[in-house]
């Protein structure tokens, strides 16, 4: 294949989806006389703006067809697309085949449709493109000869270049590499909606990711490692990868991993909530009327760990709160969702380096998978969901749970789902007093919580506690009741239950079973 370091364009071949920024670009290519080919409705809306154009079936000799489902997929388009400019000229003169040296095309919105809540499958299988993938496969292919355009972004760039005698073989390459990305994004769009909309299984035969990167970081979770920041294609608006940075220094590795797990633990709370996150672990959680009190209340819970921590608010930050924040802790990250007016401008005062993130207010539905990568293989699960109410526990013991300890009980239960395993949770009023995180044996999980509170200063006589599984021996029920414990939360469904049992009714505590496990690792 011979290597044009620049190509001149003639002839260029227009049909897009998204009409955003075509007029002006057309009218470029007119100006600096390229011959523009055309279909359907872009055909229409160059001729209605006045920009010459001819229509692709005066090329190929055979009208557009089928309600436009074939118009390009002819001989005269692709191997005006495809024809190597030294290997296939005498073949492209027989069939009296003209180059095209520039194809802009855009797919139809596949995913925009699929997406909408009007959708049908019927409408669905009609926005998949035919003809644009297959011209945008062949003009990346023959990338020597050919500029393919796929993004209104690129359109600029294009018209700079053909200003100075056309495109180089270095925008020629880059194009044809954005261009596969493109038709791979497409195709794997596709195929996860034809995965997804299978009887025979829960899970789709095989997934296929589409992750863009947002920023290389200055290392991982170590400085010795290299590190970059991919967001998912098609994220939730309410999650971290669609998140706002409105202030501060860029995230690192751990910031981003804190702050994921501080925002979907802040995210389960219906009232003012903050979470203070440290090692992708609650170390403070706390619910009260408004986000500052909360966030005094979950500071208080364990001001050792909340040094340089990540704060997660479920309401917009207002100026009261960011200023003591500011005036009284070091923190590294706040995310919230959405801020007062003036809040920037506190930040901007206090030079505060701090990393402000913003997200949207989180949707009850949630359809997406949790994957954990492993090394070769990748694991997938349903997210966990599972809420408990006061109806839906199973009180196991002859001391039945006040409500105001049944309040505790589930506030406990929804921080227990996000400590890593195994994890233990004392509660008290709604605020965290002590959380034993991530230990091998739960009796240690246990003695930890007992060390955070005493640490902090926070009284456990008359809290709660959770655990995020069944309990094996008593050995942990004893301590807790040791330590002023009055009411626990578990799933239950250990073989020694009636020990357990046993054990809390001879120690006058309440329990209850929720009959879901939780485990975090």
């Amino acid at each position: 294949m011979q290597r044009t370091d620049r190509v001149q364009i003639r002839r260029a071949l227009v049909s897009v989806s998204n009409k955003s920024g075509l007029l002006d670009f057309a009218n470029g290519l007119h100006l600096h006389g390229i011959e523009i080919l055309s279909t359907g409705g872009t055909y229409r809306t160059l001729i209605n703006a006045k920009i010459p154009a001819i229509e692709v079936s005066s090329i190929t000799d055979f009208p557009e067809i089928m309600n436009g489902r074939l118009k390009t997929l002819h001989p005269k388009i692709h191997g005006g697309i495809l024809g190597r400019r030294d290997l296939d000229k005498d073949t492209m003169a027989d069939y009296g085949i003209t180059p095209i040296d520039l194809v802009c095309v855009n797919l139809y919105p596949f995913q925009e449709i699929v997406s909408s809540r009007q959708s049908t499958h019927s409408n669905a299988i009609e926005h998949i493109d035919i003809g644009g993938p297959a011209m945008v496969r062949s003009a990346a292919k023959n990338y020597a000869f050919v500029g393919i355009v796929t993004s209104p972004d690129q359109y600029d760039d294009i018209l700079a270049e053909i200003t100075f005698g056309g495109l180089t073989y270095s925008t020629r390459f880059n194009l044809a590499k954005s261009a596969f990305q493109h038709t791979a994004e497409y195709d794997s769009t596709i195929a996860n909606y034809f995965g997804s909309n299978r009887d025979s299984s829960q899970f789709p035969e095989k997934i296929f990711a589409q992750f863009k990167q947002h920023s290389v970081l200055r290392y991982g979770e170590n400085p010795h490692q290299s590190a970059a920041f991919y967001v998912d294609q098609d994220c939730d608006a309410a999650s971290l990868g669609a998140s706002v940075k409105l202030s501060g220094k860029p995230m690192s590795f751990n910031n981003i991993s804190d702050s994921d797990a501080a925002l979907e633990c802040v995210r389960q709370f219906d009232k003012p909530a903050c979470v203070i996150v440290k090692h992708t672990n609650p170390c403070g959680v706390a619910i009260d009327t408004n986000i500052k009190m909360a966030y005094e209340k979950a500071y208080k819970a364990d001001p050792t760990s909340a040094f340089g921590g990540v704060v997660a608010f479920n309401r917009a930050l207002d100026i009261k709160t960011a200023r003591y924040i500011l005036n009284n802790h070091f923190v590294e990250v706040i995310v919230t969702t959405g801020i007062e007016k003036g809040v920037l401008d506190v930040f901007k005062n206090q030079n505060s380096t701090i990393r402000l993130l913003s997200v949207a207010k989180p949707k009850n539905n949630v359809t997406h998978y949790d994957y954990r990568r492993i090394r070769g293989a990748l694991l997938v699960q349903d997210i966990d969901t599972n809420e408990q109410t006061p109806e839906s526990l199973k009180t196991v013991t002859n001391q039945k749970p006040t409500k105001h300890q049944l309040d505790d009980l589930l506030f406990a239960w929804k921080v227990a789902k996000f400590v890593k395993s195994n994890a233990i949770v004392y509660a008290k009023n709604k605020q965290t007093i002590g959380i034993g995180a991530g230990q091998m044996s739960r009796i240690y999980s246990t003695r930890i919580a007992k060390m955070k509170a005493d640490d902090a200063g926070l009284k456990i006589s008359g809290s709660v506690m959770a655990s995020d599984a069944f309990f094996p021996f008593p050995d942990s029920i004893e301590e807790a009741a040791d330590a002023g414990v009055s009411a626990i939360i578990q799933p239950g469904g250990s073989i020694r239950d009636h020990e357990i049992i046993y054990s809390a009714n001879a120690l006058g505590i309440a329990m209850v079973f929720t009959g879901i496990r939780h485990f975090k690792h």
